[in-house]
């Protein structure tokens, strides 16, 4: 349970789905174990072979079904220990896709040809037995009815994400001020984990550390390799407070205590480049700019200067409960910010087989400006890493 969303938020957000559901003729929303649940409720069910699924009918109270052995946890979520949902179990013998189909919103699904929409990471094997129960229904993704619900952040969110971020920082300089020349990425990346709970998370998320030619592979997992002196390091790290997360990327350069190390011309230039586009995306990202706006001010200044080819991804991503959510900052999305969101931008060159380079922050969008939550040096760190 996050103990820092108030019990009524989740009244709230419950009655904003199903206003939703009711305008758009759906029968029931489906939810299984993840992130919508957890936002829906505050429970964080395990994902077992066992049905655990939230029935939210478009009127009327929604009811939380679990096997009989996961009722005492199910009762610790704030949603079930406030009377905001139902709660129902089933045990081992029973049939619990009957019980949820004859739940309100769902009873009535096969007979009139009704819309039940299903959470976007529920089991197939679950989907597949509620299918074969209700074969007269219309199949859906939940996503449609909370996913725009979901990217406008309360201050409660906005306080936990603002935790988190000031988490990683820290974890982030603790990491620049260290030993890192003649240590194995696999070392340091132990060390981002251990450090990224010290400073205030609940746990560790991920712990990108790509030094040399692998600072190149966005998503590198760190290996056996040795990092060395005069070579960049792309540091990409993330934990969870309380469910919602951090995500920050910055660039290393360790000397090993020679200046004669530092990066060279080509790469400076690179990373110059680098910073002033990621700045001037997180600059664009006010109310009413859409995803694709702000990743072509990011990709209009990296193009600029040559390096268009070797940005080979979107600009940014929504963050929350998941590490990626609405809204992405992509070509193709027209969909305008508002107020709330909050997301990551995080423009990248990668010239494969020799370097990469990236910085990450996370934004959020206010009607007075960008609120940018990290506030580690987004400068190249050139450091003696011994």
């Amino acid at each position: 349970m996050s103990r820092s969303i108030a019990p009524e938020r989740y009244a709230q957000r419950l009655e904003r789905a199903q206003s939703i559901a009711a305008e758009r003729e759906v029968g029931a929303l489906l939810v299984g174990p993840g992130a919508d649940l957890r936002w829906l409720i505050g429970y964080e069910a395990m994902p077992l072979e066992r049905l655990t699924m939230l029935v939210v009918p478009a009127t009327g109270r929604a009811t939380l079904v679990v096997p009989r052995l996961e009722v005492a946890a199910a009762r610790a979520a704030s949603g079930v220990e406030h009377g905001v949902v139902d709660l129902t179990s089933w045990e081992e013998t029973d049939d619990p896709v009957d019980l949820v189909a004859r739940l309100e919103g769902v009873a009535t699904a096969a007979g009139r040809g009704a819309k039940l929409l299903v959470s976007d990471r529920l089991a197939a094997a679950f989907l597949l037995l509620v299918q074969a129960r209700l074969p007269g229904a219309v199949y859906g993704l939940a996503s449609a009815v909370l996913s725009d619900l979901r990217a406008v952040k309360d201050e409660e969110e906005i306080g936990l994400l603002r935790r988190a971020a000031q988490a990683a920082d820290r974890t982030v300089a603790a990491i620049c001020a260290g030993r890192l020349v003649g240590r194995t990425e696999a070392d340091v990346a132990r060390e981002v984990r251990e450090r990224l709970v010290a400073e205030g998370h609940d746990e560790a998320a991920f712990w990108i550390v790509a030094s040399g030619p692998n600072s190149a592979s966005p998503h590198h997992g760190a290996s056996d390799r040795v990092i060395g002196a005069g070579e960049p390091i792309v540091l990409d790290i993330g934990g969870r407070i309380e469910g919602y997360g951090s995500d920050i990327t910055r660039t290393l350069w360790p000397t090993g205590g020679d200046a004669a190390r530092g990066p060279d011309v080509e790469y400076r230039t690179l990373f110059g480049t680098l910073e002033r586009a990621q700045a001037a995306a997180s600059a664009a990202a006010v109310v009413g700019a859409t995803g694709e706006e702000v990743d072509a001010v990011a990709r209009s200044l990296i193009a600029e200067a040559g390096f268009g080819n070797a940005f080979i991804h979107r600009t940014g991503h929504g963050i929350g409960l998941e590490g990626h959510e609405e809204p992405y900052l992509v070509s193709g999305n027209q969909q305008p910010l508002v107020a709330g969101n909050c997301f990551s931008t995080e423009p990248g060159i990668y010239l494969e087989g020799r370097c990469g380079a990236r910085i990450e922050d996370i934004v959020v969008c206010h009607s007075d400006g960008p609120d940018i939550l990290n506030a580690a040096p987004r400068s190249l760190a050139v450091v003696s890493g011994v």
